[in-house]
């Protein structure tokens, strides 16, 4: 049996195992991850069954049509209630393809960096956004300007000014009855949103302290080949996003995001500080991310949270969150166990095939808040507390000291991102 074999199969972006995900990941608006088990196939979780019939189809338009543009898209298809009427990229071949595929009018497919804002000037109602993350807040916020609801892929930001925007965003979008839904697969699954409910309601007792880890190996190969192969190219750092803390927030928020909000989640609770390192010491090549982290995060009421990532090597993968009460513990891990043990257990279950389940839960939730008007739009704020967490453990890591929500908050940094040479 090979390392990888042996690797626990986690189904979660970071998980890439096989050139062909590899290619399909290629400038989709997160990095697709297969199971080690099932390597090279995450498309083909899309539900293989007549799609049901609906009354209303919602007009929808796609924003970022890489591989994880598609792999949703094909779940929108398969629900039966959208019709795809525009989609959108900055490389033509991209919403070329996508178009061919789910049958979108020639000229209804557009490329460039203003793509998105061709996609609202049409008859769409919704947009799904699937851009890599550093474009998101714009896009978003021009959906909601144009009177368009959103459903946006994590993470929402790179930034801290990008996740205000985003905050703003679902504001306004409440304001003018629109939905704005953050596809977060694990608040979209039972079995994590009872365990956590059960330890809302004290079940595991007096929260005192907890850990969150995910590991994986190395990945992103196919774009750092792309990139040294066409370097000179002013669109090279597009095709390779993930690479780039510019366009991708560096591995914490584009990828690790899932932990930590599972942990603000069971916590119920905004970091009041962090303090850790990190570095790239098996990575080497193109960008600029990271390949670890190593945290810990101050919560109030004096519960500490260890972090650890890994982005390299071989061995057990695992996407998980652990919290320890004064009556008992919280264990959760991404496609695999979920459960409570102690004094008052929850036996739980797996939570399999989370990677597409849980996108077609919140699929099927969204249909449902846009039909039915329901525009309170509960995800918006938890996702932006997820996603400023990571970036103050970046920050923490970055700067190499302890720095406070408060102090991340006034700073107000933005990650700048050259696009001379780019096709407007």
């Amino acid at each position: 049996m090979t390392d990888q074999e042996n690797t626990r199969s986690i189904g979660r972006r970071g998980f890439l195992t096989g050139s062909a995900v590899g290619a399909l990941s290629l400038l989709s608006g997160s990095a697709v991850a297969a199971p080690a088990k099932a390597k090279g196939k995450a498309a083909q979780d899309a539900p293989a069954v007549e799609p049901p019939k609906y009354d209303r189809l919602i007009k929808l338009g796609i924003i970022g049509c890489g591989g994880r543009g598609v792999f949703v898209t094909k779940l929108f298809a398969a629900h039966g209630g959208y019709k795809i009427v525009a989609c959108g990229d900055y490389f033509k071949d991209k919403a070329d393809a996508l178009g061919e595929q789910f049958g979108v009018p020639a000229e209804r497919r557009y490329s460039g960096l203003s793509n998105h804002k061709k996609v609202l000037d049409g008859d769409v109602e919704a947009v799904v956004i699937e851009s890599p993350p550093y474009f998101h807040p714009l896009q978003a916020a021009d959906a909601v300007e144009a009177g368009k609801h959103v459903y946006v892929a994590k993470p929402i930001a790179v930034d801290v000014p990008g996740c205000l925007s985003i905050e703003a965003s679902g504001r306004k979008a409440t304001d003018k009855k629109l939905v704005f839904l953050v596809d977060f697969q694990t608040r979209a699954n039972e079995l994590y949103q009872e365990a956590v409910k059960r330890v809302h309601n004290g079940d595991i007792g007096r929260l005192v302290t907890g850990v969150a880890v995910y590991y994986c190996g190395m990945i992103f190969d196919t774009h750092k080949k792309y990139f040294e192969d066409h370097a000179g190219e002013p669109s090279a750092k597009l095709r390779a996003w993930p690479l780039f803390r510019g366009l991708s927030g560096d591995i914490i928020t584009e990828q690790n995001i899932h932990s930590l909000d599972v942990a603000t989640w069971i916590l119920d609770a905004t970091p009041l500080s962090a303090v850790g390192t990190g570095g790239r010491k098996a990575r080497t090549g193109a960008g600029d991310i990271f390949d670890h982290f190593n945290l810990v995060y101050h919560f109030p009421d004096d519960v500490a949270l260890s972090f650890t990532s890994r982005q390299f090597g071989h061995g057990k993968g695992d996407i998980g969150c652990m919290v320890f009460g004064s009556r008992g513990t919280i264990d959760t891990h991404y496609s695999a166990d979920v459960s409570i043990v102690g004094e008052t257990p929850f036996k739980g279950g797996e939570s399999k095939n989370l990677y597409s389940t849980g996108v077609v839960n919140n699929i099927d939730t969204f249909y449902k808040s846009v039909t039915e008007g329901v525009v309170h739009n509960p995800t918006v704020a938890p996702s932006v507390r997820s996603n400023l967490t990571t970036i103050l453990g970046r920050t923490a890591a970055y700067a190499g000291r302890q720095v406070t929500w408060d102090e991340m908050l006034k700073a107000n940094e933005k990650l700048e991102l050259d696009l001379t040479g780019l096709e407007a």
